[in-house]
């Protein structure tokens, strides 16, 4: 499979994984039906597969990391954040995957503090992503964690905290908010 057939023209992003993204994204206090536990959801009644724990030298065989990132960069931050939230619990907090997951989460959850239009949330999340990624960055003396540039998420999440975010976007529909994308090197697919 080659990188040219799974770009997203119109985001011009490549997508890691085949496959569809969900019908909507959640936006929580929204109108979109909550997508577990409501009947419309867009994963209502799926099954919880089960989660391989993250792992840097084998980051790209593990399909919940890279259906996350994929969810980021197409504006679905909600699902996302669940994604990496369930990767966390999978692979245990007290490491330095750990902790480089609960940056990704935060970072997530800034995504979804922007379309609940909470500045304070935004900056909040994105701030304490930045610090989680310095920490990691520091910790593992390694330019590169999971695919993923540590000092190109700290600049991204220092720089999400201090945008305005004044757009209103429709309810639903996944908007990418962030000047940025997560591009993991090298693609799993390469």
């Amino acid at each position: 499979m080659s990188a040219e057939t799974l770009v997203e023209p119109e985001l011009n992003i490549v997508k890691l994984l085949p496959g569809n993204l969900p019908a909507y994204t959640y936006i929580p206090g929204s109108s979109t039906a909550h997508p577990i536990r409501h009947p419309q959801g867009h994963s209502y009644g799926r099954k919880n597969r089960s989660v391989k724990p993250l792992a840097p030298e084998t980051w790209q065989e593990n399909r919940s990391y890279l259906l996350a990132i994929d969810l980021f960069n197409h504006g679905y931050y909600w699902e996302a954040h669940e994604e990496w939230d369930r990767l966390l619990r999978a692979s245990g907090n007290d490491s330095p995957v750990g902790r480089f997951l609960k940056g990704l989460v935060k970072m997530a959850a800034a995504g979804v503090k922007v379309r609940e239009h909470s500045i304070h949330g935004v900056r909040r999340h994105a701030a304490s992503a930045g610090e989680v990624f310095a920490d990691v960055a520091a910790e593992t003396d390694d330019e590169r964690f999971c695919g993923l540039e540590l000092t190109h998420l700290q600049f991204a999440a220092d720089r999400a905290a201090q945008l305005g975010y004044k757009e209103k976007h429709a309810v639903g529909k996944p908007v990418r908010v962030f000047p940025f994308s997560l591009e993991p090197s090298p693609l799993p697919f390469a």
